[in-house]
């Protein structure tokens, strides 16, 4: 009998240390809650990048199809006219 009152004992001091220690984590927890302290977490996310600017548009488009606007002005298949008024559209874009 003494063996089994002794198994008891420690069962009840275990078992009472272990409630001590939850009720005092549990305290602690609740004043740091209570009084707003900074909790440690990660840092927040920074902002997403934003996205790139597009190219600016290559000069090299526009000085070939001029090129091509003025061969074409100069085989006949265009007139001045008409030269002109693509080369416009061509200078504005």
């Amino acid at each position: 009998m003494p063996g089994l009152l002794r198994g008891i004992a420690r069962t009840a001091v275990v078992a009472g240390t272990a409630t001590t220690v939850s009720n005092r984590v549990s305290r602690r927890q609740g004043r740091r809650w209570g009084a707003g302290e900074p909790q440690q977490t990660a840092a927040p996310a920074p902002p997403p990048a934003p996205p790139p600017s597009p190219p600016p548009a290559a000069g090299v488009d526009r000085l070939t199809a001029l090129k091509q606007l003025g061969e074409l002005r100069e085989q006949g298949v265009l007139t001045d006219d008409e030269f002109n008024a693509e080369k416009a559209k061509i200078l504005a874009s």
